[in-house]
């Protein structure tokens, strides 16, 4: 902290007293207080003013001929009357027209037969003797049984049926008769085209023919039309040195009158100011780097940490 506080201000002391200034020297300083000459910048006043930045001027316009889109109708042909002739009209009608008129006729209706069939015996009924086949509920045969025949061969006593065949035959089942009937009369059927509506003549109205035309027409001929262009204005600053800056005794912080409690303090002022300090309570380049830089930023005093700087960080130190 010694390098970068007290060096400079030690410097331009020993420097004055070598030569003699002692009338140069810091006006009214106590015990523990420590200046040092810095150069305080020039006092500018920073005013705005409207200048011309463009001439008012005029551009002529022109505004072309109107026109409106008129439809007429031109005559291409007169109406004429024609005469038609308007054919007959015909329809088709069918009729029916008698080729052979109704009669009647005697006919004779044959006798009418049919067919039958009967029963007829061809021989009667007897009785015969039949050989049997064995004994009633034995099968001679098959059976195991010694059984005492009382003959060889037995026989039954039946009964033949009579015999019929089926003969077919005739019998009559109306007698001939002669009746009367009625022949249908003999038609056709034609078909011929009628007159419905005579053929005439007729008058026929041709009508007009016309033809729509599309013209443009003047309304309003093109003219020229003045318009008025404003001047722009544009606002500039204009810088004014009000002060004279130069080299002046400033009081400043340095390694006689600062504690490392101050510069800490001074170290989180900058970093709430926006600039990257670490908070150690070691005056270094990087604190003194981003001192210089709010310096610059609000019109202080350059290099030196100055009591300004202290109250423009907002700090009371004593």
């Amino acid at each position: 902290m010694r390098k970068y506080l007290c060096a400079t201000v030690a410097a331009t002391a020993i420097a004055m007293m070598a030569h003699g200034q002692a009338a140069d020297m810091p006006p009214n300083a106590e015990a523990g207080e420590c200046f040092a000459r810095v150069l305080v910048p020039d006092t500018i006043s920073v005013t705005t003013e409207q200048v011309v930045d463009r001439e008012a001027s005029y551009e002529l316009k022109v505004i072309p001929a109107v026109y409106e889109t008129v439809t007429e109708q031109r005559l291409l042909k007169e109406a004429t009357t024609i005469y038609k002739t308007v054919p007959p009209v015909y329809e088709t009608v069918t009729e029916t027209i008698i080729v052979e008129p109704q009669r009647e006729e005697n006919v004779v209706v044959p006798a009418q037969y049919e067919n039958y069939t009967e029963q007829v015996m061809v021989r009667e009924a007897y009785t015969t003797w039949k050989k049997g086949d064995g004994l009633y509920g034995r099968d001679r045969e098959n059976t195991t049984e010694t059984i005492a025949l009382a003959t060889g061969e037995l026989l039954c006593r039946v009964e033949v049926p009579a015999e019929y065949a089926t003969v077919t035959k005739t019998r009559l089942v109306s007698p001939e008769t002669t009746e009367t009937r009625v022949i249908p009369a003999v038609t056709k059927t034609v078909t011929k085209e009628v007159v419905v509506e005579p053929a005439k003549v007729i008058e026929e109205e041709i009508p007009a023919e016309y033809e729509t035309v599309t013209r443009q027409q003047l309304v309003t001929d093109a003219y020229e039309e003045r318009i008025d262009i404003p001047a722009t204005y544009k606002t500039v600053e204009k810088r004014m040195v009000t002060n004279q800056g130069g080299l002046e005794w400033r009081q400043v912080l340095c390694e006689t009158n600062a504690t490392p409690s101050m510069i800490r303090d001074i170290q989180t002022a900058l970093s709430a100011a926006g600039y990257n300090v670490p908070a150690d309570g070691e005056f270094g380049p990087t604190t003194l780097q981003a001192m210089e830089s709010f310096q610059r930023a609000n019109g202080l005093p350059i290099g030196y940490l100055t009591m300004s700087t202290v109250d423009a960080l907002g700090l009371s130190l004593s």
